[in-house]
């Protein structure tokens, strides 16, 4: 009797870490120590921001993506990686955000990590219906770039970084449609720091 109170309870708590957002642990032995976000949403005020990094690599597709180019452009920058729960649960939402904002000049670019070969995220982006590109970083040595801003093992996170190249915004774990949304929608709507320099000069 006693062990079978301790097996439900052991699986009690197994269905609580996936879904409240504490620490999950993938059956995949290459992604053992993974943690998935809290949920915690940081938001940063202009003068409170920092520039992102160089950040950029080899896109999925065969392609290549450099930060530095999209200056101008809000960016949403997303980390995922296929054998991630959570990361399934919020690519509806991220799709359907990219849908709504891309016509605002934000560009979405995803980081898919710990993915041993192409074939399983492309996969995930055909199901998913994902038509924004994403760098392919197996090792997360790309993303080590932002290890001040994402601890390396913090999947799903995201960040919006600003048009100035600044970083605007983080979500520590998944998020839905309207957060997202409402987020990227009050960095769209600011006015670049440049913009002001230019519209105070005599």
């Amino acid at each position: 009797m006693r062990r079978a109170v301790l097996l439900a309870a052991a699986a009690a708590l197994a269905l609580a870490g996936c879904s409240d957002g504490q620490v999950e642990r993938s059956d995949n032995a290459n992604q053992a120590g993974y943690i998935a976000g809290d949920g915690t949403i940081s938001i940063y005020q202009p003068a409170e921001r920092k520039s992102a990094p160089e950040f950029g690599g080899e896109l999925l597709d065969g392609g290549d993506f450099q930060l530095a180019d999209q200056l101008g452009d809000v960016v949403v920058l997303n980390v995922w990686g296929s054998w991630c729960p959570p990361c399934r649960k919020e690519a509806p939402d991220l799709q359907a955000a990219y849908a709504a904002l891309e016509p605002q000049g934000v560009q979405f670019v995803g980081v898919n990590v710990r993915d041993n070969g192409t074939r399983a995220p492309l996969q995930f982006e055909d199901e998913f219906g994902i038509t924004y590109p994403s760098v392919y970083d197996p090792k997360a040595d790309a993303l080590l770039a932002f290890r001040d801003t994402i601890p390396p093992s913090a999947i799903p996170s995201t960040l919006v970084i600003d048009r100035d190249g600044r970083i605007a915004a983080r979500v520590m774990g998944p998020l839905g449609e309207a957060t997202l949304t409402d987020i990227v929608g009050d960095v769209v709507a600011e006015t670049p720091a440049a913009a002001e320099g230019t519209a105070e000069a005599p």
